[in-house]
């Protein structure tokens, strides 16, 4: 009993500001995935349950060896961390109430562009205790993206339509993500920055040269009526188009790399279909 509650001691003894944190616990999808890539040993004690969700999450089968937590306070707090990891739209209460509690709580906002991706890996490296491998994966990820970036010879018109009709511009992840692929946007010419929605008749009035969809959730919600309208369709039919893996496009870390890689395929098919 004596050498149990010592070991408790220890686990929840207040972690100096020099010192790495010795259990993490993230509550937020996007920085789950950045603890996993970076976190070492024994470290990240508990991500959320959206990080075992495989239509959000790129890393479904690393998170599974994980306690998961569904962003509550009161679960958080019996994980005893000294470090929790939030996102911008976590929990505001549960976010107050473990500082309240006197847990340190990192919170992260949503990356809006690629630039964002590398900044983020080495602020989550150096508030792990591990500024060298966050440096060094910010370095990785710039590097793959240089690459990528550097096969765009010609830009076709490509437009992201998703349930509701709702589209995104270039001051948005997913627009950025669009542009590293070698596409121009056609929300950007219908002069959307950032998300809203298109009216199915601006849509056709564009015109684009490539349609690219959201993952289908099997008509779970009347939203995604619209991507199947006839003149959906019809722009499906008529030129090239993909459904993508969401799980690619929603955090900012380097898993974008892999959605950029894959629209590379489809950008060369619409280009020769052009010629």
């Amino acid at each position: 009993m004596v050498a149990a509650g010592l070991a408790l001691a220890a686990s929840t003894a207040p972690v100096r500001a020099d010192e790495a944190p010795r259990r993490v616990v993230s509550m937020n999808l996007c920085t789950d995935q950045l603890a996993m890539m970076l976190a070492g040993e024994g470290q990240l004690v508990s991500v959320s349950n959206l990080a075992v969700d495989p239509r959000a999450s790129a890393m479904v089968d690393q998170a599974r060896s994980y306690t998961i937590n569904h962003a509550r306070a009161e679960e958080v707090h019996a994980l005893r961390p000294d470090l929790v990891l939030a996102g911008r739209h976590s929990s505001r209460a549960s976010v107050a109430m473990l500082r309240r509690l006197g847990i340190r709580v990192e919170v992260f906002a949503a990356a809006r562009s690629m630039e964002d991706i590398g900044a983020v890996l080495e602020r989550m490296g150096r508030l792990l205790g591990r500024a060298d491998a966050g440096a060094l994966a910010a370095a990785r990820f710039e590097a793959r993206l240089a690459e990528l970036r550097a096969t765009v010879r010609q830009r076709p018109e490509a437009a992201l339509y998703y349930a509701n009709g709702y589209t995104v511009g270039d001051k948005t992840l997913a627009g950025q993500i669009l542009l590293a692929a070698g596409f121009s946007n056609t929300a950007t010419r219908a002069g959307i920055s950032g998300g809203q929605v298109m009216a199915l008749e601006q849509l056709v009035m564009h015109a684009p040269e490539v349609l690219i969809s959201g993952t289908s959730y099997s008509g779970e919600t009347r939203s995604e009526a619209i991507l199947d309208h006839p003149a959906v369709e019809i722009l499906r039919r008529t030129r090239p188009s993909a459904n993508v893996h969401d799980r690619d496009w929603i955090c900012g870390t380097p898993y974008v790399l892999r959605a950029v890689h894959d629209l590379g395929g489809l950008r060369r098919k619409a280009l020769e279909g052009a010629r």
